[in-house]
């Protein structure tokens, strides 16, 4: 891997991935990675949600401690990967996704033997398909999806039109704005600038953050209609979410203790879909990002990811 230091610091490196063009001109991706302390030939790849990128160097330390060499993807258009001439987060399909997953599963599995995938939320939704793509050729060995965008927040009736609405604009106007967003409560809940203990870069996941596109919104649509439909990942899956969610209103009870972005009873209903080997593990006062909990509710995600790495990573 030939890479520079991250913008995290000593210890952390990135490469840049090219991937070509697309209608906006040139696409990157870029792989950052933090090595264990001694070779063990086992890996994790990370791959972040909506309006995100990797900056959540705890979630690194838990895995570095346990000897796995670390990896964070960020996906073209986000992040570091972010270029001054695109559309922050545009893509026409998730399969847009796959060719900088496969190059950065083909780097990883130059050095090792093992390779746990973690997806959050929109990224969950993106591996979960990435995962039963590759099906049968032994590229990973667990999938671990932090509260994972397998369906959307509203009532069916919603869904139905926000979901009608985006893909009948996908084409004539696939980069139309949808009055459909993440509320900046929950940013806000994080940022260690207002209610929260975390800092990240507002230029790369704004409070505000970006607009929902046409294109984009039918492109998730029709990822999540796929795992209702049923997969068939092949390896085992742990799937976690909060225990509650709650409507983000200013002054909402919970809003620090509680999944503030996606309906965690749907993502319950639908982990099944997944494939054959499904672990679902709710966590009480856990956020949309459960590894940006408080304490408490942080503790317990990680001692749940712990004890299911034991149990089916560890002993390959």
């Amino acid at each position: 891997m030939d890479a520079t230091q991250d913008v995290l610091g000593p210890g952390y490196e990135a490469m840049r991935l090219p991937l070509g063009e697309d209608a906006e001109g040139q696409v990157v991706a870029t792989l950052v990675r933090r090595r264990a302390p001694e070779r063990t030939g086992r890996a994790v790849l990370y791959v972040h949600g909506f309006t995100d990128y990797f900056f959540q160097t705890h979630l690194a330390d838990f895995y570095v401690e346990r000897g796995y060499d670390f990896y964070a993807l960020d996906l073209r258009k986000y992040g570091r990967s972010l270029l001054g001439h695109q559309t922050p987060n545009f893509i026409h399909s998730l399969s847009d996704y796959f060719p900088e997953l496969d190059e950065a599963v083909r780097i990883i599995r130059e050095d090792h033997d093992v390779l746990l995938l973690n997806g959050h939320s929109t990224g969950g939704l993106l591996t979960a398909l990435w995962a039963d793509r590759v099906k049968g050729k032994g590229l990973i060995d667990g999938l671990f999806l932090n509260s994972p965008f397998l369906d959307i927040n509203a009532h069916a009736v919603m869904r139905r039109v926000g979901a009608g609405l985006a893909h009948m604009l996908r084409r004539p106007r696939p980069m139309a704005k949808l009055p459909a967003s993440v509320s900046e409560l929950y940013p806000r809940s994080i940022h260690r600038d207002h209610d929260g203990e975390w800092d990240f870069d507002l230029a790369w996941k704004p409070i505000e953050g970006f607009p929902v596109r046409a294109a984009w919104l039918a492109a998730v649509r029709r990822g999540q209609l796929r795992v209702h439909a049923g997969l068939e990942v092949d390896v085992p899956i742990l799937v976690m979410c909060s225990t509650r969610s709650v409507k983000p209103r200013p002054g909402a009870d919970r809003l620090t203790s509680a999944d503030a972005v996606l309906n965690v009873e749907h993502i319950a209903r639908w982990s099944v879909q997944l494939g054959p080997h499904v672990s679902l593990v709710r966590i009480d006062g856990g956020l949309h990002d459960l590894v940006l909990s408080a304490e408490p509710a942080r503790k317990r995600t990680f001692a749940e990811l712990d004890l299911w790495m034991s149990a089916y990573i560890r002993r390959l």
